[in-house]
């Protein structure tokens, strides 16, 4: 004999419905656009709330989708922390010849090309990355920071410009920004 009566397998079978709809909703991670929507309603006050969502959002450029890809990318970028420029750059090679199409393995690239001193390769690459990923606010801020290096101030605040209407609060862009808007007039 059941210790429910008809009426509460029904109760608990909603129940469970209810819960099984809900949860993959409840799991679902923020997708690429809801960050940044979120990065744009940061208050300029909010430094720490502005750095947590630009982690985000550079972990969701940093995944390629491939385990292997990955841990490409993890040992190029391991190479460039420990200023191992070479090993940085064949494996970030390897990289793009095998993802060619994976913004992150560019501008980590660009990255491991600026520290060797290939300015040229570092903007080829920059350029390629934005070109796969227009809104990496990275790769601008790299980009505009060799344009600054190289004489060419107005596009440097340009390209400051820009990654300050995607991240607002950038720091880096912000403080440059500032320095340039006289000296790029």
């Amino acid at each position: 004999m059941s210790i429910f009566n008809p009426i509460h397998k029904y109760i608990v079978a909603a129940l469970a419905g209810t819960v099984m709809i809900t949860l993959p909703i409840m799991a679902q991670e923020l997708t690429i656009d809801d960050l940044f929507v979120e990065l744009q309603a940061v208050p300029a006050d909010q430094a720490e709330q502005t750095e947590r969502i630009t982690k985000q959002i550079s972990a969701l450029w940093s995944s390629s989708g491939s385990a292997s890809m990955d841990l490409l990318l993890k040992r190029g970028t391991d190479a460039l922390k420990a200023k191992d420029t070479q090993a940085a750059i064949d494996h970030l090679s390897a990289l793009v010849d095998h993802a060619p199409n994976f913004a992150q393995a560019y501008h980590a690239r660009a990255q491991a090309y600026f520290d060797a001193g290939y300015i040229g390769p570092a903007l080829a690459d920059l350029r390629t990355a934005l070109a796969l990923n227009p809104r990496h606010f990275r790769a601008m801020t790299g980009l505009a920071y060799i344009l600054e290096e190289t004489g060419e101030s107005q596009k440097a605040l340009e390209t400051y410009r820009k990654v300050l209407e995607l991240n607002p609060n950038d720091p880096v862009a912000t403080k440059a920004a500032k320095r340039l808007e006289g000296v790029a007039l």
